[in-house]
């Protein structure tokens, strides 16, 4: 059995990026190279208001409207001193004019108006040409993660496309014989959640998986892994991972040929966790017991996902912060333990079985407490993961 951080370091040396493709923003992911602007940004001097431009001259008191110039449009003369236009928002700045006077400070009679904005200079209301970004930028190094707001600044600048590493093809295998379709189980049946919870978790990422289900049998667990190996980037199994008799993951994937690197992580939840390579397809099989499924995928999945997408960070958002009550914990393995962070402070949550994600749901941090740390009083600093809601 290995510790939490030899066992994260072991899974991801064995990550193997995806092949880069060119993909429209809207697939998200992680960039696979740095992302350069075409364009300035914004692309002319364009008004940041709905109100009136002019050339700023201390001395004029009134100016002549002689126009309108709405967002999309271009107004192909000049100003001249005295002189000035109505514009709206978004809409280039017509030459010899540098100013917009907001519309709320304006009092206009007829063709001419007057201002009583004391505030306003030169340049006041005018976005300025490529303020925010020059052709040739960098806009998001390579392994960004393609979130909404990266996906707009992209967009503003003029990018539709981008080289990203394709999304990996996930198969999801679940053992067991116990569970039940039925509306009413049958004595000794359960209601199965893992398959529904992984996939949905999967989806929350943008990745669809392949579910395959194995009964306790060999020959059976042989065949989903022989499906899922033949299509898959990454398998994930549930259940049949730890040392008992109806336990054959292992087992199987032995005799299979398949190379593991390591079975048992000194961790709670989740100790009988196993990582091995079955003709060179990852797969990471994780107990039954939900909490720890889901735990698990978080802390290990979900990184090595990222990092098979070129993420430069896969990991979890992590920080230090103080907890607010004293914690006291048992023996010898390290812990993740559901959190709430409020105010820049930890709480955690009830400690539940393995078996229970009702503390989860309330959750929006993961407290990591490693094997070396027992006690906490007030305010000590504990790492925290936060859940990537």
């Amino acid at each position: 059995m290995i510790g939490v951080e030899e066992a994260k370091a072991l899974l991801m040396s064995k990550v193997q990026r995806l092949p880069a493709e060119v993909m429209p923003l809207r697939s998200g992911g992680h960039t696979a190279n740095d992302v350069l602007a075409p364009h300035d940004h914004p692309l002319f001097d364009c008004s940041a208001v709905d109100g009136y431009a002019f050339a700023f001259d201390a001395e004029v008191k009134a100016w002549s409207v002689v126009g309108e110039v709405p967002a999309g449009k271009v107004f192909t003369g000049e100003l001249k001193r005295g002189e000035c236009m109505r514009i709206f928002t978004g809409a280039m700045v017509p030459a010899g004019a540098d100013t917009v006077v907001m519309q709320e400070f304006v009092q206009r009679h007829g063709d001419r108006i007057t201002h009583t904005d004391g505030k306003l200079k030169a340049g006041g209301n005018v976005r300025k040409r490529g303020e925010q970004v020059r052709a040739g930028d960098r806009l998001l190094g390579a392994g960004s993660r393609l979130d909404a707001s990266a996906i707009g600044l992209l967009a503003s600048c003029g990018i539709r496309n981008v080289h990203g590493h394709r999304r990996p093809r996930v198969a999801v295998i679940v053992t067991g014989d116990e569970f039940s379709a039925e509306a009413t189980p049958a004595p000794g049946r359960i209601f199965s959640s893992n398959d529904v919870m992984l996939l949905a978790a999967l989806a929350e990422h943008g990745i669809d998986a392949q579910l395959l289900h194995a009964t306790d049998d060999a020959d059976a667990l042989r065949v989903a892994f022989e499906k899922a190996a033949a299509t898959a980037d990454l398998v994930m199994t549930t259940g049949g991972a730890s040392v008992g008799d109806h336990d054959l993951i292992k087992p199987v994937l032995e005799r299979m040929g398949a190379a593991i690197h390591f079975h048992g992580v000194a961790q709670k939840p989740g100790k009988p966790m196993l990582f091995a390579t079955l003709r060179e397809r990852p797969v990471i099989a994780l107990p039954g017991n939900p909490r720890a499924v889901m735990i698990l995928f978080w802390e290990y999945v979900l990184p090595f996902l990222r990092a098979m997408q070129g993420a430069r960070d896969p990991w979890l958002r992590t920080e230090h912060l103080p907890i607010t009550h004293v914690v006291t914990l048992k023996g010898d393995r390290a812990e993740f333990r559901a959190a709430q962070v409020k105010d820049g402070r930890v709480t955690l949550l009830a400690d539940e079985g393995s078996h229970m994600l009702r503390s989860l749901v309330d959750a929006d941090a993961l407290a990591y407490f490693p094997a070396t740390m027992r006690t906490l009083n007030v305010n000590e600093p504990v790492e925290i993961h936060h859940i990537p809601r």
